[in-house]
């Protein structure tokens, strides 16, 4: 038996029972931490004499933002422009130097970067970067002082290898299947309004849409009459002749979505046309957990739904899966909203709306876990590409005060230093 193991599975199942979650507990490790300093002052000194010869010494600091230096921001297709100048601004307002690479995939925005850009920067600290996978792996074997980038987890995962070879720091905008939770305590045309907007807004290419609804069959009958309005009110009678209703961005991704209509059955929508890379906003139900459609993120028009007894196994079946870029939760209970806040673990949560946590400057965005790492947007941006450097600045004079630190070390120099800092409510770090 490995006691590691066990050691780290009793930890782990601590934090997902949720007995550090509460502001009293943490308060109460903070006070034990505090006692166990107190109690034990002439203990530790002893074993940093044994150990190291050292004694307390006074600390404290302020914090400098600085650039980093050479930057390289990686950006998708899905939202070329958006997600392209975002975090350039930070990476510019930081004062940073910029190498961008945006994707191969959105050709029209690509070339606009790449041409018009440069005439409005300074091109001797700013770069665009043209190409496709081969071109980006070269890019990336070259040492940056920072790396963000926004795309899939599998690229993601190419990227911080990448970047630890030179251990470069990483912003890591990922993805994921993102739970929409709807409680039976709902108003089902409300709830549909809403998730049908941001689930099919884009096409479904957004990285913080909704992958799938959790549900009782019981809020199942009622939300699939209140979907089906609400995407005809939205792209009409026929979808496909809406100016609303994007296009899917290239065939491979056409053709990897389009298999993904076999899974479970199709309760609105499924039809497809290949030449226009289209496929209509579509729901499915009775799907399976195993199903392929529950083992990628979509990335498209497609909206399954899952059925589930209770709020209880909704939040168990969020829990059992990677942790998404996002989470939504609908209910008429605050306290349902609030349940499934405290329960689980996403990079944004929404309480009864789409991806509105993102569009407001005053709340960062990123990912945790498998779906990144990181954050940005409005002064977020600014502290991600910006070194936090800790410095001390101190007078020359008062040595004779400054004098106590130095050895000899005596008790009394020892209660005089403990005695100041804690008049000054510095934090003791003992060295």
């Amino acid at each position: 038996m490995d006691p590691l193991a066990d050691t780290l599975r009793r930890l782990r199942e601590a934090f997902s029972a949720g007995r550090t979650r509460s502001p009293e507990f943490r308060a109460a490790q903070l006070k034990g931490l505090g006692r166990f300093l107190q109690e034990n002052k002439q203990l530790l000194q002893e074993a940093l004499a044994q150990d190291l010869h050292k004694a307390t010494q006074l600390d404290s600091a302020f914090i400098r933002k600085e650039p980093f230096g050479l930057v390289l921001i990686i950006a998708p297709w899905n939202y070329p422009v958006n997600l392209t100048l975002v975090p350039l601004v930070g990476a510019l307002a930081a004062g940073n130097c910029v190498v961008l690479k945006p994707s191969e995939f959105s050709r029209s925005t690509e070339k606009v970067l790449a041409e018009v850009l440069p005439r409005y920067l300074d091109q001797s600290c700013f770069a665009v970067v043209l190409g496709g996978p081969q071109e980006t792996g070269q890019l990336l074997e070259h040492k940056f002082d920072y790396i963000f980038f926004t795309g899939s987890p599998r690229v993601g995962r190419i990227v911080m290898t990448a970047a630890a070879k030179h251990l470069t720091p990483v912003t890591l905008e990922l993805g994921g299947k993102n739970p929409c939770y709807v409680d039976d305590d709902c108003d089902p045309q409300t709830v549909a309004n809403r998730v049908a907007w941001f689930r099919y807004f884009n096409c479904g290419q957004t990285c913080v849409a909704p992958d799938y609804v959790l549900c009782s069959p019981h809020t199942r009958e009622r939300l699939l009459p209140a979907l089906q309005s609400a995407i005809t009110r939205f792209y009409g009678e026929d979808p496909r002749r809406s100016p609303s209703l994007g296009r899917v961005v290239s065939d491979k991704h056409f053709r990897r979505l389009r298999g993904l209509l076999g899974c479970g059955r199709v309760a609105i929508g499924g039809q497809s046309d290949e030449d226009e890379r289209y496929i209509a906003p579509t729901v499915l139900v009775d799907v399976q957990e195993t199903e392929p459609v529950m083992q990628e993120e979509i990335f498209g028009p497609i909206l399954p739904i899952v059925n589930v007894g209770s709020l209880d196994e909704a939040i168990d079946f969020i829990n059992r899966r990677e942790k998404p870029l996002a989470l939504y939760a609908f209910s008429r209970s605050s306290q349902v909203v609030k349940r499934v806040l405290a329960q689980t673990s996403s990079g944004g949560f929404c309480g009864n709306d789409g991806f509105m946590h993102m569009t407001l400057a005053s709340l960062p965005f990123g990912g945790v876990g498998a779906s990144g790492m990181g954050s940005y947007h409005g002064k977020f941006s600014f502290d991600t590409f910006s070194h936090h450097r800790a410095c001390l600045l101190r007078r020359p004079g008062l040595e004779k005060i400054y004098s106590i630190r130095y050895p000899p070390y005596s008790p009394r120099n020892l209660r005089m230093l403990l005695v100041a800092m804690e008049a000054r409510s510095c934090s003791c770090t003992l060295l």
